[in-house]
């Protein structure tokens, strides 16, 4: 078994930005994908801004500052380049070409290069060029439309739908398989991730369950949003929650058993007429104990039933701890890389740099960069020295 994980020898460039790339680029690096991340010499206003040691999609990698307004700099970002297997970017589409970095730059340095580019609404359409998080991805697909209590407004779902699923893991899809296309002799190739796309395809099976006439009520009203009492989150005697959801019959009957009811006399879960009386049934039966109390009824049983655990519970909870869910990075406890390997399982990553570009000249070194031009590069401040911490 060799630790370290399955993208040992892949390297890649980064073009440091914020939201979802990096996200992309934490995930690959963890997987253990060499990054090189290029940073700008002055932030760019944009994000919550915090100090950079608790910016932890950064973790794992190493960076440089470089100036790409000056053309030493921008011949040095394409020298990178011409040894990677990878770039990622997540500018608006035009920023790249700009600095002369763009795909036909790139490619003509390196042809087998796969060129990543994510994006909130991609890289053509009306709306290519204006700014948007992950709200608005999501309220354009009808997602968002689909989140919420019935007669109440959408619900954002933090930003982990658009940004994360519809976006990094999109992106992280698209690299792997064009990777996976140039070592079988392909050539490199523009990945265009769109954090619509990703959206618009995650909701797939709904598209399906909207056919089938089996979820095509309002908001709320539905078995998977919260509409169905044996599919949604109860309150219990001391204000914490559970999580339920035994869809299938079977397990159901295994819910009501160990909440005291009996299956056969309880109101008819299959009719949605029946569903407000068995909510109120069931909200009334489990708000007489606490949240623990009935876990430890529940524990073991078909019943699907979980706590919902608040993040500084959830590393503790016996599950997690034995599956090494969370680690501890620096001082920081952190979400463990995922997926789990039985061969090149990841190695634990590295902090983020509490200040990006520290160690530019032996990372440039590292690379490929001749010694004299990078003294070069740097006393002329086309790299620069590292950014003072916030």
């Amino acid at each position: 078994m060799a630790e370290g994980g399955p993208l040992q020898g892949i390297r890649i460039v980064e073009m440091v930005g914020i939201g979802p790339a990096p996200f992309a680029a934490m995930m690959l690096a963890d997987l253990g994908a060499e990054i090189i991340r290029i940073d700008r010499p002055t932030p760019s206003g944009n994000g919550i801004v915090r100090a950079a040691r608790f910016d932890l999609v950064a973790r794992g990698r190493r960076s440089v500052i470089l100036d790409l307004k000056r053309p030493e700099a921008v011949a040095c970002a394409l020298d990178l380049v011409a040894g990677a297997d990878a770039l990622i970017e997540g500018f608006r589409p035009g920023v790249m070409e700009r600095l002369g970095l763009g795909p036909d730059a790139c490619h003509a340095r390196n042809p087998r290069l796969v060129y990543g580019r994510l994006t909130g609404w991609g890289q053509t359409g009306p709306l290519a060029q204006v700014p948007g998080h992950d709200l608005n991805y999501l309220g354009l697909t009808g997602i968002l439309d689909m989140i919420g209590r019935e007669g109440e407004a959408p619900v954002p779902p933090l930003n982990l739908v658009a940004d994360y699923a519809g976006g990094s893991l999109m992106l992280v899809a698209g690299l792997l398989s064009a990777l996976l296309n140039v070592q079988r002799g392909g050539e490199g190739q523009v990945v265009d991730a769109a954090m619509v796309d990703g959206v618009a395809l995650l909701g797939t099976a709904m598209a399906g369950l909207r056919a089938a006439g089996l979820h095509n009520g309002a908001r709320g009203t539905n078995i998977l949003d919260g509409g169905a009492p044996y599919y949604d989150v109860y309150a219990c005697a001391d204000g914490a929650y559970l999580s339920v959801a035994p869809i299938e019959p079977k397990f159901r009957t295994a819910f009501l058993k160990i909440l005291g009811f009996d299956p056969v006399g309880f109101p008819d879960l299959d009719d949605r007429a029946a569903w407000p009386e068995a909510r109120r049934l069931i909200g009334a039966r489990l708000a007489e104990r606490s949240r623990d109390d009935w876990c430890a009824l529940f524990e073991g049983s078909d019943a699907c039933v979980t706590p919902v655990l608040t993040p500084l519970e959830a590393p503790h909870h016996p599950h997690n701890a034995a599956r090494s869910m969370h680690v501890q990075i620096g001082d920081i406890v952190q979400p463990a890389p995922a997926p789990r390997f039985s061969k090149t399982p990841a190695s634990l990553p590295a902090p983020p740099e509490e200040r990006p570009g520290t160690d530019c000249a032996a990372v440039l070194t590292d690379w490929g960069i001749d010694p004299a031009r990078i003294a070069d590069l740097i006393e002329t401040g086309a790299a620069r020295a590292p950014r003072q911490q916030e």
